[in-house]
């Protein structure tokens, strides 16, 4: 299962009762951060998760809106006697910014590692989840994110036993491992049934909508996307500041028929995004208003 936590849901600048942006999600005792606005430290602890299983960072874009927590929270990663490695994610030149950043936060007891996004798709894999990155089209080079984790086929006993596979051995195939026992070689496609549906999260924010999007969030369990404006006449200003208003993230919505929808990432002046949730339930009738701490479990499908 993919536990899932919007941390902070407001852009430009943090309010009383809203932190910046970013998302955590936790799967199989690893922890994944999407952003790292002001606040976010306070989220996580107001969430009751831990800071030490963070095993990776991936930055949309270097607003500081999106980055500007992160000293903060090296330090106290620092702080809780972490000496894993840490990979960060993000658009080419994110080595030089966090170094930057780290001006204030200069010695840590651990080591950071940087994959710098150059290519417009480019995935990367840890820990038993894939993390896909697609460019999106804001004022400065920004991603969104997939978080997928893919399941394996159902395991088939009784095609074990007829091939004489040793039960200590279905395993490392249930694992994907391929087994050789006396010369002969067992691939996991011999025990193993058709891939079942796996776990997918789209997060995208500070973009216009273009066409990746909708095709990145298809058929997602769960797509938060950014609706900087839900006023009508706020038309002009997403395009000119190439964010998104509700109803243009309502219709990615549409098309991407995700299993659920929130908004995020709301402008300062918008203080009860849930005033304008008729229209946007409308375009896409499953939508919801994004908020600090709104979290879900995500499991795999019954069968």
């Amino acid at each position: 299962m993919l536990d899932v936590c919007l941390l902070g849901c407001g852009g430009m600048m943090p309010l009383p009762y809203r932190w910046l942006t970013s998302l955590m999600a936790r799967y199989n005792g690893s922890s994944i951060l999407i952003d790292c606005g002001e606040g976010t430290q306070i989220a996580i602890k107001e969430q009751g998760w831990s800071f030490k299983p963070i095993d990776v960072i991936c930055f949309t874009h270097y607003h500081a809106d999106h980055i500007s927590g992160l000293p903060g929270l090296l330090l106290t990663m620092g702080n809780a006697e972490r000496t894993e490695p840490l990979l960060m994610v993000g658009p080419k030149g994110l080595e030089k910014v966090v170094n930057a950043l780290r001006t204030i936060a200069p010695e840590l007891p651990f080591p950071i590692k940087f994959h710098e996004l150059s290519d417009a798709e480019e995935t990367v894999e840890l820990n038993g989840y894939r993390i896909r990155a697609f460019k999106v089209n804001h004022n400065i080079v920004c991603y969104g994110y997939n978080i997928e984790i893919d399941r394996i086929g159902k395991f088939n006993v009784e095609a074990a036993k007829e091939l004489g596979i040793p039960v200590r051995y279905w395993n490392p195939l249930q694992k994907g491992q391929t087994v050789t026992i006396d010369d002969k070689v067992y691939e996991p496609s011999m025990v193993l049934g058709d891939a079942r549906k796996g776990i997918k999260v789209t997060y995208c924010t500070d973009t216009r909508p273009v066409p990746v999007i909708a095709r990145m969030a298809k058929n997602a369990d769960l797509f938060i996307c950014e609706g900087m404006y839900g006023e009508k006449d706020k038309d002009a200003k997403a395009k000119e500041y190439k964010h998104m208003t509700f109803y243009e993230a309502a219709n990615l919505a549409k098309e991407a028929e995700p299993e659920r929808f929130w908004l995020t990432h709301y402008s300062p002046s918008l203080n009860r995004p849930e005033e304008f949730m008729d229209g946007v339930r409308s375009i896409f009738a499953g939508a919801e208003a994004g908020k600090d701490g709104k979290n879900i479990v995500i499991d795999f499908e019954e069968e």
